[in-house]
């Protein structure tokens, strides 16, 4: 029976009474803990409430629609996700009043974590990035069954669409036929913003064509139509991998949170969509179709009510968290302990420094099946540097993996298949392109760990640096931009050997890990490096020369810099530290040659103002003050651009001026 007398139109096809109230249940439940959140906002017991009222159908269709194993990003207003994947109450409850029995230890609010045991993966605030994250899920479950894959679904909202990871996300699932379904709950405002301030199309379907995949649309308040398309989506994933945009018409009935209000919003619009509410639509549907009686929907609305209750009671009754400085630092990366693996044999050949980091990529790919390679141009072409030359020989092409321009949707598909299982290598083709996917890097692969226990296994590698006369945009140091954040690893060798055994350590590190590599030193320094398979620790500094007058702290470029100096200075003793590692600083190795030299100069190829150099001062100032003879001096590149002329960018390079600085330190 399809009835005809709602504003909301259901079609119950083969669901019969029990699964029809199953449903009920799960768009209820979320709609009675909205109503106790709005009470607990209103007393002060829960400080910020992002209402989904009027957009349950959708949360909750898909959740149910879904086979448990599958992952689903939701956002903030899709609490009938979590509740379809029966997360228990008391844990939500303690997540929202920043509790340590939720799942962030009070670190963050709402609904930003994940959880692996329900298959959930939330958002940041930055909206848009949970859609690359899917792309790497999704990818992660089709390299492991080509054939019956199910779907990853990802939620955005329309104004969300705005953003270039809504772009790149979805062109790339196009292109690599990934199984994921894009919801996009169209309910007509980005926060206060209107639909017709956001975007010029009439629908978001109609995009799907753009990127040469199929839209749907589905009224997005019916239950019932989005739980059955759904289903046959999955049905159609399960048959061939590729990627849906599947558009749901609703509305929010309340703030974008509770604090903004709606005065921005047409009362008419409120009054048409009322009428379309779909919890009330469809338990009167039920009524009609004699799957509900009055009695049987009081009982249950007291059952759930009483749940929450007794959910809240246990939320309400534990204590606050506990401020421990320790745990938080522990937090921060994945526990992980480093065995050093030394070479099998002693056998040695020359290798550039690209050779060596060639060759480490390619032990990587044979010691860890689950590794994917993925940058632009890094399949057939080998790369722009050729470090991966020949590689889809070998491992194929859906290990070694062309991209299209995209790095933020790449570095998040990194993550998601970091979430899934696997490890990932993403290659910016030029250090400089990070910036196009800064907002990954930052804020989920550096954060997740700390955030709800999330590793983030992905290396980034950084062709960086200057000499080569590429000019700002393509030779620019910025290494800084990350030792500055909490929870990546910044590693920066000088030499192949280093370049070798430090890249595979990276691989078997668990924490992301961004590897930066100096492009002027590829093909013009070689070294005897070994064969075999070994690593250096991550984290330990090198003295590359011991001496008595001076310590010279660097890394990069600037070690051979310095080397080059010293032969021409044959009665300055120097203590030359090649840090390798920038975060985290082996502080041991700077203090112990201080404390034996007195003097210090810091060498970089980073600019002065903000570079590394300045925290390595602070630091040596703070613990190694009664050791100095002299105050510490920086020798960094100029606070400019980088140029491209030769001799205006070895100018802006420190190397003409660290030899009259060393002398400076030296006679002081």
């Amino acid at each position: 029976m399809i009835a005809t007398d709602r504003a909301i139109k259901y079609d119950r096809k083969k669901h019969d009474n029990k699964s029809l109230v199953e449903i009920y249940k799960g768009i209820l439940l979320p709609r009675l803990i909205e109503e106790k959140m709005l009470s607990l906002l209103r007393q002060g017991k829960v400080s910020k409430w992002f209402s989904g009222i009027g957009q349950e159908a959708i949360s909750v269709g898909a959740a149910m629609a879904l086979d448990k194993e599958s992952y689903i990003l939701p956002m903030h207003r899709n609490l009938g996700v979590f509740t379809s994947r029966h997360v228990p109450l008391d844990r939500l409850f303690k997540q929202f009043q920043g509790k340590n029995g939720g799942f962030t230890k009070g670190r963050d609010r709402s609904f930003h974590f994940g959880t692996q045991e329900y298959k959930i993966i939330g958002m940041i605030s930055h909206l848009g990035p949970q859609m690359g994250v899917a792309d790497g899920i999704a990818l992660g479950d089709m390299l492991r069954k080509q054939k019956g894959t199910r779907p990853t679904v990802v939620f955005s909202g329309d104004g969300g669409s705005s953003e270039g990871d809504f772009h790149e996300s979805i062109n790339v699932a196009a292109v690599w036929d990934l199984p994921v379904i894009f919801i996009i709950e169209n309910n007509g405002y980005g926060l206060s913003t209107p639909s017709n301030e956001q975007f010029r199309c009439k629908q978001f379907i109609d995009k799907a064509i753009g990127y040469g995949i199929e839209g749907v649309q589905v009224d997005g308040n019916n239950v019932l139509e989005v739980y059955d398309t759904i289903k046959l989506l999955s049905e159609k994933i399960a048959q061939k991998n590729r990627p849906f945009i599947l558009e749901c018409m609703t509305f929010r009935m309340r703030g974008h949170e509770e604090a903004s209000g709606t005065k921005y919003v047409p009362q008419e619009l409120f009054d048409m969509w009322g009428k379309k509410d779909p919890v009330t639509n469809y338990e009167n549907y039920l009524l009609e179709e004699g799957a509900l009686t009055p009695t049987v929907i009081e009982e249950l609305r007291a059952g759930i009510k009483n749940d929450i209750e007794k959910a809240l009671e246990s939320a309400m009754a534990e204590q606050p968290v506990k401020a421990d400085e320790a745990r938080e630092y522990t937090d921060v990366y994945k526990p992980y302990t480093f065995k050093v693996t030394e070479a099998k044999s002693g056998n040695k050949k020359p290798k550039r420094y690209i050779d060596a980091v060639s060759d480490g990529l390619k032990q990587a790919m044979q010691k860890h099946p689950n590794l994917i390679l993925m940058g632009q141009d890094i399949a057939e072409y080998g790369g722009v540097f050729k470090a991966t030359e020949g590689f889809v020989n070998e491992f194929g092409k859906a290990r070694v993996r062309n991209t299209p321009l995209c790095e933020s949707a790449i570095i998040g598909a990194g993550f998601g298949l970091s979430i899934n299982g696997y490890k990932a290598m993403v290659e910016m083709q030029f250090a400089d392109f990070v910036t196009c996917g800064f907002n990954q890097i930052i804020n989920n692969l550096a954060k997740s760990h700390y955030r709800w226990g999330q590793n983030a296994d992905v290396v980034v590698r950084m062709p960086t640096g200057a000499g080569t006369g590429a000019g700002p945009f393509h030779s620019q140091s910025n290494e800084a931009w990350f030792t500055h954040t909490p929870g990546l690893k910044v590693v920066y060798p000088a030499f192949p050997s280093d370049a070798k055994g430090l890249l595979l350590a990276a691989f078997e590190d668990p924490n992301p890990v961004i590897y930066f590599e100096h492009k002027a030193l590829y093909r013009s320094i070689s070294e005897d490096v070994n064969d075999d398979y070994y690593t250096v620790e991550i984290g330990k500094a090198r003295r590359v020369l011991e001496g008595k007058d001076v310590s010279i702290i660097t890394y990069g470029f600037g070690v051979h810099w310095a080397l080059e100096a010293l032969k021409n200075m044959p009665d300055v003793s120097a203590d030359l530290i090649d840090l390798r590692t920038l975060s985290p600083l082996d502080t041991e190795a700077i203090y112990e040659s201080v404390k034996k030299t007195g003097k210090v100069i810091v060498l970089h190829e980073d600019t002065y103002t903000g570079g590394i150099g300045g925290e390595i001062s602070a630091l040596i100032n703070e613990n190694c003050f009664e050791y100095l003879d002299a105050p510490v001096i920086r020798c960094a590149s100029f606070d400019t651009p980088i140029p491209m002329g030769n001799e205006l960018e070895w100018d802006f390079l420190p190397k003409s001026r660290f030899v009259k600085q060393l002398k400076q330190v030296i006679a002081y």
